[in-house]
């Protein structure tokens, strides 16, 4: 298994309170090269979750293995996108995206490199502009070609397109699926739009409220590439019926949180 995700477990201590729970006993498993979608009502730990698989929090129990090591902090062989570009605001575009080549690559190698992932990212025009000269959704292609340059087999991006207009959203989202398609990544993401996790992936997972835990894994078996102009055609196909059984789920779900 590429990467796998055992008995995962994280609460947060909180002063003079009982600690908050946030994931409990979380078991998933991900193939090499698949793209995955976690969804779930807000607050139920998916971006814990995403920041436990990136290194970046320690769970309170169970762990993440990649390729079978035990993943203790943020490496070269994982990249992220937040949900924020986190962009460096006094570097250009280009100087962005070489960052995390510096040690590893030659200069002529890191500007043939830096070409390559702008272009693939349609930003090749903008490589000497700043981010506050950009759009939110063409800082976030600087965002994503920078996490691509680090050559990491999994990526992992927590709800990158949150914060964009419906347009840039729906192009950005072709511009994922097209990179997706062509670099054979591992690809964990993070979204509140199950119509985005459907147009995205191979495998949805819905995660329960607070504390998070998986309750359902559904395959998404639809031909690729998955057209805007296609989708918005589907009513009473697969598209429909899975939509329609997710939200079914996850209304179910949020019935039984505020029951309790």
């Amino acid at each position: 298994m590429y990467l796998s995700v055992n008995n995962v477990g994280k609460s947060f201590p909180r002063h003079g309170e009982e600690p908050l729970k946030a994931l409990e006993t979380i078991n998933l498993p991900i193939n090499q090269g698949e793209f995955i979608s976690l969804l779930g009502p807000s607050g139920c730990g998916k971006s814990t979750l995403l920041s436990i698989m990136a290194g970046l929090t320690e769970p309170s129990s169970g762990s993440v293995s990649l390729e079978n090591e035990r993943i203790t902090e943020p490496g070269p062989d994982k990249s992220m996108v937040f949900q924020e570009p986190a962009l460096f605001p006094w570097m250009s575009v280009k100087e962005n995206v070489t960052f995390p080549l510096r040690k590893k690559l030659r200069k002529k190698e890191q500007e043939s490199a830096v070409a390559h992932f702008l272009q693939m990212v349609h930003l090749s025009q903008f490589a000497e502009n700043y981010p506050h000269e950009l759009s939110g959704g063409m800082q976030q292609r600087v965002a994503i070609a920078r996490a691509l340059a680090m050559d990491s087999g999994l990526l992992l991006m927590d709800e990158p397109f949150g914060a964009l207009d419906e347009q840039t959203r729906q192009v950005l989202q072709d511009e994922v699926e097209k990179i997706w398609q062509e670099t054979k990544k591992t690809i964990v993401f993070v979204t509140h739009s199950i119509r985005e996790a459907i147009k995205l992936s191979d495998r949805i997972i819905i995660m329960s409220a607070r504390p998070g835990t998986i309750i359902s894994d559904f395959k998404v078996d639809l031909e690729r590439p998955r057209q805007q102009k296609d989708m918005a055609l589907l009513e009473e196909d697969v598209m429909a019926i899975l939509k329609k059984e997710i939200e079914s789920v996850m209304k179910e779900e949020l019935q039984h949180a505020g029951s309790h």
